[in-house]
């Protein structure tokens, strides 16, 4: 694990090397700018990147206002996204009829391109807060949604048949074998919409706001400084991965029960 660690931050150093040596006035060929300071202007500078990362943190601590603002309407979308969907993913799993009545209208909506309803989110709840995590919420519900679907629907109907011979209420099932079936695709769908709660947000502070990480993103690509548009790119992606390392925590300690591969492959 040691080795597979070195090599992570060995490749993220040689990327963040290349990136430098790439945007160094002189080191360019020629036919692929015009210039020696358009790699520059197209990439930013990974010193000056750092350097307003630091301005934004420590020297001037201006971004935590706009940080905070992000964070919580990703939170707010990512929460209530992914109780949506895990229980509108159980209640169809187990009913039939409703999963019959209603899989067309889901697919449909899920096929819909739901960036474009964030003009008509900022219409129905304002600019504030709201319309962001409305955004956010139609991103992760789908993702977790059909993850739990898929989950429920899978389960074993050995283990089915012999809870239900123990007497198993369906209360019962639902606790002990329809959610423990389900936990892992669950949280293989909780990975994936940690980046999308942030997208939701993001996008949303896009088209209208006053606060954010979002609009202080759209702030520098009007005035076309790359430099704090990269630095915004690169605090986002941290903080989605922080994000995504807590749920990495709750899996393990809710997973403990499942086999490890090595395990597996033992017994």
């Amino acid at each position: 694990m040691k080795h597979v660690r070195l090599w992570q931050f060995g490749l993220l150093a040689g990327l963040i090397a290349f990136w430098h040596v790439m945007t160094v006035p002189g080191l360019i060929p020629p036919m692929m700018f015009d210039n020696d300071r358009q790699a520059a202007f197209f990439f930013g500078e990974p010193l000056k990147v750092a350097g307003r990362i630091w301005t934004w943190f420590v020297a001037e601590a201006d971004i935590y206002r706009h940080l905070w603002v992000t964070l919580v309407e990703t939170l707010l979308a990512f929460g209530i996204g992914s109780a949506l969907g895990l229980a509108g993913g159980l209640w169809l799993a187990l009913s039939p009829l409703a999963s019959a009545v209603l899989e067309p209208y889901i697919k449909a909506m899920n096929s819909m391109p739901r960036i474009i309803l964030a003009p008509i989110f900022s219409v129905w709840f304002g600019l504030g807060i709201a319309s962001k995590v409305a955004l956010g919420v139609t991103l992760v519900f789908f993702i977790v949604f059909f993850n739990v679907y898929q989950g429920v629907k899978e389960v074993s109907p050995v283990v089915l048949a012999n809870a239900r011979m123990l007497g198993a209420s369906q209360r019962q099932l639902l606790r002990h074998v329809y959610l423990p079936s389900a936990t892992s695709w669950v949280f293989s769908s909780l990975h994936t919409s940690v980046g999308l709660a942030f997208v939701g947000a993001v996008v949303g502070e896009y088209l209208g706001s006053s606060q954010g990480v979002g609009y202080l993103i759209l702030q520098a690509e009007g005035s076309f400084d790359i430099n704090t548009v990269m630095a915004g790119i690169i605090v986002l992606t941290a903080f989605a991965l922080v994000l995504d390392g807590l749920v990495g925590r709750i899996e393990k300690r809710l997973m403990k029960w499942q086999p490890k591969a090595g395990e597996t492959e033992r017994l």
